[in-house]
């Protein structure tokens, strides 16, 4: 277990999030998109707070068989995919079995925003100031992939935040984007759920019924909705 401090769930984590990010509360352009399935709930969290517009960027890490919380790659919407060379030369990964990784992961990129968007098309983030939100980072290949697909979309800046994020990564990423917010910057991270107490996996119907929330008027008091537990432990 870390000796960093704990977080009781991705709730909390989200409100601790939006404090550091209150410079940004009331602006105009401001967009805030969760990644889905963890990221949800700490993005709702933050968009409450700052009263902004909540939305989704899918986006799927590739983890390296057997060592699933050691990404080696991400994919995100719109078909964008990177690959960290050095990761695949080191577990000796082949490129078919990189191929059948991705395609099962691009799969169901595709299956979650079908879901989720339930025929919504995608917001336009042209122009806008967008704050892409995870449950945390490690790697920061999925965050990555995420940032390269979007600059693809010309928002006006890019933000990244997440309750959890390595020093070394925070400081790669802050070459990559206007901004990164983080709560907690630990030296590693081997996984994410080391930071919380109730890391539950998020389901599918946490998500929908998050954006339903937000999409009419997100309660004053965030508290409003209610906290949904299943049981697992897995990273989403």
């Amino acid at each position: 277990m870390s000796e960093e401090p704990i977080f009781r769930d991705r709730r909390e984590a989200g409100r601790e999030l939006a404090r550091r990010l209150q410079k940004y509360t009331g602006r105009q352009d401001l967009l805030v998109l969760g990644i889905p399935r963890g990221g949800l709930p700490v993005a709702f969290e933050v968009a409450s707070a700052l009263k902004a517009p909540l939305d989704i960027f899918v986006s799927r890490k590739l983890g390296v068989p057997g060592q699933e919380e050691l990404a080696f790659g991400a994919v995100a919407s719109g078909g964008t995919r990177i690959v960290d060379e050095e990761i695949v030369n080191a577990v000796g990964l082949y490129e078919a079995e990189i191929e059948r990784i991705a395609k099962r992961e691009m799969q169901e990129l595709e299956r979650r925003e079908k879901v989720f968007r339930a025929g919504r098309p995608p917001v336009d983030v042209k122009g806008k100031t967008v704050v892409l939100v995870d449950d945390g980072i490690a790697t920061g290949a999925s965050i990555r992939v995420a940032i390269a697909a979007m600059q693809q979309k010309r928002p006006a800046q890019i933000v990244v935040a997440a309750p959890v994020v390595p020093l070394s990564t925070s400081e790669r990423l802050r070459k990559a984007v206007d901004d990164v917010i983080c709560v907690r910057t630990p030296k590693s991270v081997y996984a994410i759920g080391e930071f919380y107490d109730d890391f539950s996996q998020v389901t599918d119907e946490e998500v929908i019924e998050l954006l339903r929330q937000a999409g009419s008027k997100p309660p004053k008091d965030s508290e409003a909705v209610p906290p949904h537990k299943v049981d697992g432990q897995a990273r989403t």
